[in-house]
């Protein structure tokens, strides 16, 4: 396998005596789309969430790039370019979309956002922001307020606002759903190309984009890797089929 830039050993989280995630080791190959599924309950946010720091395990170890980043906290792994989205779309709805963007990109300028600076001190962050925005398919949006965006467009525009904090590693927390059908190829399409030299890491129900993106799938159920592989080894392997039953098995869909 590939040199892999984000691998755990034993990752474990229990709450309360709930073992929501037990024993897992992951290892994500450096420049891969690589998916993370199973059926409700499997564990897949609780492990994203320790991946990004969110919650800290209760045994095992993460390591990025070598390194051991078990105990950084949250902003400590988004400032080594390890960098999530999630479920529901986060946006400043009363914001345009181009400041959205233009606020992530401040960034660089480090722990300070800015919010009181004038436009005039903003606006050199306009040009990257735009050009985030065509890379999305939202420049055309740029003036209108975020919350006013349909729901497949507000993520596009939150993984524009992710690209701003330039990620070595985007972990996308189920990109499409809620989505359309036309909404869902423009987010493959979308993830197919931002994923041009880096990592992607995502959690996934829709199998159409599972099958379009991953190159390689790591199945959960209750918390343990069940299997891994690429999509027609996963969708064809007993034991996922029998995790599937009763939701949309991988070999159906």
């Amino acid at each position: 396998m590939a040199d892999a830039i984000l691998e755990t050993e034993g990752l474990t989280k229990e709450f309360r005596g709930f073992v929501a995630v037990s024993d897992v080791s992951l290892r994500i190959a450096r420049g891969s789309i690589h998916g993370l599924i199973g059926p409700n309950g499997a564990g897949k946010t609780t492990c994203f969430n320790l991946l990004t720091k969110f919650l800290q395990p209760s045994r095992g170890t993460i390591r990025y790039e070598g390194r051991d980043i078990t105990r950084l906290k949250p902003a400590e792994v988004a400032r080594l370019g390890l960098v999530r989205s999630f479920q529901i779309s986060a946006v400043f709805p009363h914001l345009s979309v181009l400041e959205n963007v233009r606020i992530a990109l401040q960034r660089s300028r480090g722990a300070s956002f800015d919010f009181w600076r004038s436009d005039r001190v903003l606006s050199r962050y306009h040009d990257r922001a735009m050009e985030l925005l065509d890379d999305v398919g939202l420049a055309d949006f740029a003036p209108v307020a975020a919350g006013l965006l349909p729901y497949g467009r507000k993520r596009a525009l939150e993984i524009a606002t992710t690209l701003a904090l330039e990620p070595r590693v985007m972990l996308l927390d189920e990109p499409t759903a809620g989505m359309t059908h036309e909404d869902v190829d423009r987010i493959i399409a979308l993830v197919r190309r931002v994923a041009a030299g880096r990592t992607v890491l995502l959690v996934e129900h829709n199998m159409k984009v599972v099958s379009g993106l991953c190159e390689r799938i790591t199945v959960l159920a209750r918390g343990q890797v069940l299997a891994e592989g690429d999509y027609a080894a996963v969708s064809r392997d007993p034991a996922v089929i029998e995790a599937y039953m009763g939701s949309e098995a991988p070999a159906h869909a």
